[in-house]
């Protein structure tokens, strides 16, 4: 019984030194994370703005009004190309009229997907070939989720951002539209997790993959080093393809980071349980580079963020702290990304045993072989 208590407020005591030093990078990475200037001028470069889209009808034209918006501001050359994935839900059509009635769109029907493929990075080796090899060759490529709206300046600032970083891959992440109590509960964790565990300073400079961390909702990068890098074919069975894509873009010389996006674009990537659950089902078993990994991660989670205000409960100040900490996490990136500060950051032990039991479920899905995505499997672990 005595050491069981005492092996219990060494997890207190573990967990909440995790949470205070966790709380503490939070802070710093909120002073030094780049934001885009919505003030400044561009070069005029010529610039692809590319879209890979499947069975998006309801985001499709939403996005591309928004999209063409920010065109408007871009000084140079600019194309912006859209691929149909085999959309099966009226996607397809809608992008014909589009098309049709604006011809600054140009779209492409996509072909099936190849062996060794997922369907988002061959999307998208598609429509950089199409941009390739259709007129000349463009200096910065562009990728938009059809879920992502960009504002006028977005563009501008971002490419201009990653130009006067000397940066070769920028991902400014777009302000996360949260509109049910499963979304504010789940969805602020995507920011939190990499703000709250990344050093962004070295991670800037840092070649190691490790360091890394990257947001497909709106990815730019110079086409020059993405090709040195070996373009999406580079990373073409990759589930967390954008990630991997500035991996590949680090071994290849370049540099690249996440910005604080909130101000030039937002996103509202789920709508429900339902979809949260599948997103991250496909996802987050490969989330931290492996399963153990997956697993590996959200012990050290549940120990720092779910243990400490257990404890805090039952009359432990030591936990009570640990608890004050990850919720001044939470307020610290809420506050940075123009988040749900109050009161969903007091629900952050709750918010955190939900990604537990999200990737449990992942883990369970890639075991048994049933990963799916948008009505294609995602293949049987290898």
């Amino acid at each position: 019984m005595v050491r069981a208590r005492s092996l219990g407020q060494a997890a207190v005591w573990a967990g909440t030194c995790i949470a205070f030093a966790s709380l503490a990078l939070t802070i710093d990475n909120a002073r030094r994370i780049r934001v885009p200037d919505r003030d400044v001028i561009a070069q005029p470069e010529s610039l692809a703005v590319l879209l890979p889209v499947r069975n998006e009808i309801d985001n499709v034209r939403p996005c591309l009004a928004a999209t063409l918006a920010a065109v408007e501001r871009w000084p140079g050359p600019v194309r912006v190309i859209v691929v149909d994935d085999e959309s099966t839900d009226g996607t397809g059509r809608a992008l014909a009229e589009i098309s049709a009635t604006d011809s600054r769109v140009e779209v492409l029907t996509g072909a099936p997907t190849p062996d060794g493929w997922l369907g988002k990075p061959w999307a998208c080796e598609q429509l950089v070939r199409h941009a390739d090899s259709t007129g000349d060759p463009p200096e910065v490529l562009v990728f938009v989720d059809a879920d992502v709206r960009l504002r006028p300046h977005a563009l501008v600032a971002t490419i201009a951002l990653m130009r006067a970083a000397n940066l070769d891959l920028v991902c400014p992440f777009p302000r996360q539209v949260l509109a049910g109590p499963a979304e504010r509960l789940v969805q602020p964790l995507l920011q939190w997790s990499w703000m709250s565990t990344l050093p962004l300073g070295p991670a800037e400079r840092s070649a190691r993959p490790s360091l890394s961390a990257a947001n497909g909702q709106l990815l730019a990068v110079d086409a020059a080093t993405y090709r040195a890098a070996g373009g999406h074919a580079a990373v073409a069975g990759e589930v967390i393809e954008d990630i991997a894509l500035l991996r590949a873009v680090k071994a290849a010389g370049g540099r690249g980071l996440v910005a604080e996006g909130s101000g030039v674009a937002d996103c509202r990537m789920y709508d429900g349980w339902r979809e949260i659950r599948a997103g991250y089902r496909k996802s987050l078993w490969t989330a931290f580079g492996s399963t153990g990994g997956a697993a590996a991660v959200m012990a050290v989670m549940a120990l720092a963020y779910v243990v400490p205000p257990i404890a805090a409960v039952r009359g432990s100040r030591i936990g009570l702290i640990g608890y004050f900490c990850g919720v001044a996490s939470r307020v610290a990136v809420a506050r940075r990304t123009r988040g749900h500060a109050w009161p969903d950051a007091l629900a952050h032990p709750a918010s955190v045993l939900a990604l537990v039991a999200l990737t449990a479920d992942s883990l369970v899905a890639r075991c048994r072989g049933t990963l799916q995505w948008k009505d294609r499997s995602l293949g049987a672990p290898g």
